[in-house]
Parts: structure tokens; sequence; C-alpha cells
């Protein structure tokens, strides 16, 4: 008895050089609580957490497209620590509306969010006009967001 080949073809054992192609890491969820999350997406869960929204109120493709636009915008590898928050400032105020924003944060910071918004409204192109984008077609945000800010989906 000899060793099993693939069909078709003969065998080639593969060589390894030691040296990795250069590619970009992926966003990992984990697989059964074997290899964990990626430390982008717990990076964007502390940054949940520090504007008073607990991760597990967000979906997970919420989250994983979040992270996805930080690291799409990021001039570097990965995306600097100070976007996490920014972005999950925006996430919060959209999930969690106005309100409820300005009483579990500062009410100045609620009213930088509302700028914030405003400006990528105008704009349409930046990380924030697509965050606001993605809450409102994953469907998570406070219809008192959509009301003050007269948004609306072409979906709807």
């Amino acid at each position: 008895m000899g060793l099993a080949r693939p069909l078709g073809g003969t065998f080639t054992p593969r060589r390894k050089t030691g040296v990795m192609p250069t590619m970009q890491r992926g966003l990992s969820l984990g697989l059964f609580g074997i290899f964990g999350r990626s430390s982008e997406l717990r990076e964007f869960d502390r940054a949940l957490r520090s504007v008073d929204l607990h991760p597990n109120l967000v979906p997970e493709a919420v989250k994983l497209t979040a992270v996805k636009l930080l690291k799409e915008q990021a001039t570097g590898f990965d995306p600097v620590p100070q976007s996490y928050r920014a972005a999950a400032e925006i996430v919060g105020y959209c999930m969690i509306g106005a309100d409820a924003f300005a009483a579990a944060n500062e009410p100045a910071l609620a009213a930088e969010v509302e700028r914030r918004i405003e400006t990528a409204l105008d704009s349409g192109t930046s990380v924030d006009a697509k965050l606001v984008l993605l809450t409102l077609h994953a469907r998570v945000i406070q219809p008192s967001v959509v009301e003050a800010f007269q948004l609306e989906s072409g979906a709807d």
C-alpha cells in the first residue's frame, strides 16, 4: 500500500519558506471561544462601554462593519485608538438617542456629536456619515434621531 494521492494528478509536497505573505489581518469573532475576538473588535467594545453602551446591545454585523470602515480610513495598518472612541460616540448617539446619550455622558459631548453628525450629513462621504447610514440601514437607530436629522433610507 502506498501513500494516498489526489485524483487526477501527482503529489507534490509544498515547501515551507518561513516567509509570510504580506496581507491585512481579518476581523475575528472567535470560534466556539477557542480563538477569541480580534483586537480591533475588543477595542471597539471598550469604546462602546466608554460611552455607556453595552457591546451586547450592538449587533455583531454593525460592529464588524464599523471596524471595517475604521480600517479603510486608517493611513497605517490599524486605526488609531482615538478613532474607535469617535466611532463609538456616533454609533452610541444614534442607537440610544440624544437624551439618553446626554444623560449617560456629558451634555457637551452630546452637542459635539450632534455637530459631527450635521457636518457628516453635509459632506455625505465621511466615516461619521457612513456610521450614521450603517445604524439607519441596520435599523438600530432611534426614531428620535431619524426625526431630528430628517434621515431617510432609500430602501424605505
